[in-house]
């Protein structure tokens, strides 16, 4: 069974083109010093429900939700993560995973089993500052081969949080020239209100122009960049 830390019942952004509900699990590999949700790193949070509540809830909501994003935390750390997708699955009901992209061997079973229908996943930087960036030392060569399972599977997007003092416009550049050729990433604004380390939260985030000089810098590698929460 799955222990869910958190549910938002309806989401229009989390799902690329469809209306779904968003499933937080708790645990992560990462300790990310901007990490807007510190409580499920450590998976201390206060909105716990059964797997069994979750599935209730689900079969009310057919026809009015098309998807159900599954976060976290991060999500293939849970032990049943591809279990608990495949029965949503069963529901009827497409299924995203936001991942780090620091298991690949999870990533690879849900596109094989074909329980998945879309992925995103967090590009925390230039590969070699991901130690530095994510808190802790981070198994490069997965995160490529999870890029890589990304890329062939199709159905994709890539994401980074642009923190100044973590990422400058060199990194930038390195982001582009490493995804060179993928789909679609999306630039998101960083939040200083609530951040795992404390200390981010004096760091003034980047201007939205800032922001769109760095998505223009972009475009010439990746297929389709966006900016989100500008």
């Amino acid at each position: 069974m799955v222990n869910i830390k958190g549910l938002q019942k309806t989401s229009l952004n989390n799902f690329r083109e469809k209306i779904c509900c968003v499933v937080f699990l708790g645990g992560c590999n990462f300790k990310c010093p901007f990490c807007f949700n510190p409580g499920l790193v450590f998976n201390k949070t206060e909105d716990e429900i059964s797997e069994e509540e979750f599935f209730k809830f689900l079969k009310k909501r057919k026809g009015l939700l098309a998807g159900v994003c599954i976060t976290g935390g991060e999500p293939t750390l849970t032990k049943d993560l591809v279990k608990f997708a495949k029965k949503i699955k069963d529901h009827g009901f497409s299924v995203k995973i936001d991942t780090n992209g620091s298991n690949p061997n999870v990533i690879k079973k849900l596109i094989d089993k074909k329980i998945v229908d879309y992925i995103a996943m967090d590009i925390k930087g230039p590969l070699e500052k991901y130690n530095i960036i994510c808190g802790v030392n981070v198994d490069k060569d997965a995160i490529n081969k999870t890029i890589k399972l990304l890329k062939e599977f199709g159905e994709y997007e890539f994401r980074t949080t642009v923190v100044p003092e973590l990422i400058n416009k060199e990194d930038i550049t390195k982001i582009g020239e490493w995804l060179k050729g993928s789909n679609r990433l999306y630039l998101q604004q960083f939040n200083p209100h609530i951040t795992l380390d404390k200390k981010c939260g004096k760091i003034k985030p980047y201007s939205n122009k800032e922001l769109y000089e760095f998505r223009d810098m972009l475009k010439k590698y990746i297929k389709e960049v966006e900016v989100r929460g500008e």
